[in-house]
């Protein structure tokens, strides 16, 4: 039996921030289902800043997008068909191929979730890959330590605002940067962080955040670049440790993003920077799970979510994290 679905296709690659004109709907019809796969109706799927660099046509540590195919990324979905003894119709699954209605995968390309207590589309947020991110950087990378102080941009974001939480839970002093005064108010009053930046209205990102953090910050979290990592660097302490995680203030840049003019400060300072990509700390998944989960269900993590719905809602999901529409995770309900 054959299913007819929709997704959507990457027409063209944009330049400067996307616009809708990239992204077509496109009708398709799926090949039966095969011994060891499964068709699953998706629910819920993620858009993330990472997958603007995936639209151009570049080696980087993940594969471009392919013009005239589907999109992927994280989703949920249930089972509705089944080849696979490993999974049974009505299953909740996630797997890396949203941008659709429907998909025909491998059984070994989904893992089954579970739903006790915890939503599905969680798992795209705070229980998948934005939340790993989070947890590697605070743990692994940056070995957060009780009584030192961190700053977080974008602390607002489905990862920024899960490492503020996670930092509080350790202990940490949380100084976050967010670009509204109601996400300022979100941080301050329900996650409870101990200063929030909003950079929007600073002229002096670097006065400001040596005011929020007098005594030095020793961890930054990186999401955004530019002036924020500037910022970092000049009120860093000596040792800092920097996590590397996302620059969206040069992702839609035309000629390229540039770099920090007070790096050297890295030298004086003996400051540690490393990259995080997720998907290299995936060994960590079961721990960061369990751990997360227990956060959850104890109401320890707060969860926000800015929904679109329809699939014909993503490209407008996708385009808002780049004029920061989104507080928590921006997720797109199928």
């Amino acid at each position: 039996m054959t299913t007819r679905t929709r997704e959507i296709h990457l027409k063209s690659r944009p330049t400067g921030v996307p616009t809708r004109e990239a992204f077509a709907l496109v009708e398709t019809t799926l090949a039966p289902v095969a011994a060891g796969q499964i068709l699953v109706r998706n629910t819920w799927m993620s858009v993330d800043p990472y997958m603007r660099g995936r639209m151009v046509d570049r080696k980087s540590y993940i594969a471009p997008f392919a013009l005239d195919a589907a999109l992927d990324g994280a989703a949920v979905g249930i089972v509705e068909q089944s080849a696979d003894p490993a999974f049974a119709i009505g299953d909740h699954v996630v797997h890396f191929a949203g941008w659709r209605e429907h998909v025909v995968l491998d059984g070994g390309s989904a893992t089954r979730i579970a739903t006790d207590g915890i939503a599905p589309q969680t798992y795209l947020g705070a229980l998948g890959f934005p939340g790993l991110t989070a947890y590697v950087g605070l743990v692994r990378i940056a070995q957060a330590r009780a009584g030192e102080t961190i700053f977080v941009s974008a602390a607002s974001g489905a990862v920024g605002s899960t490492v503020a939480q996670i930092a509080k839970l350790l202990g940490l002093r949380v100084v976050a940067s967010v670009g509204s005064r109601d996400k300022a108010a979100w941080l301050l009053n329900e996650v409870g962080v101990d200063a929030v930046i909003n950079y929007r209205e600073e002229t002096d990102l670097a006065g400001a955040l040596a005011q929020a953090a007098p005594e030095g910050i020793d961890i930054y979290f990186d999401n955004v670049g530019g002036e924020h990592l500037e910022a970092a660097l000049a009120v860093a302490n000596d040792h800092a440790r920097f996590v590397l995680c996302g620059m969206i203030a040069g992702y839609n840049a035309e000629s390229g993003a540039r770099g920090p003019g007070n790096i050297f400060l890295a030298i004086e300072k003996r400051i540690h920077l490393q990259g995080l990509i997720a998907s290299d700390h995936v060994a960590l998944f079961p721990e960061f799970t369990a751990v997360m989960s227990d956060w959850i269900r104890q109401g320890k993590v707060k969860l926000r979510e800015t929904v679109h719905d329809g699939l014909e809602s993503a490209p407008d999901a996708f385009i808002g994290l780049f004029k920061g529409a989104n507080t928590g995770k921006m997720l797109v309900r199928l």
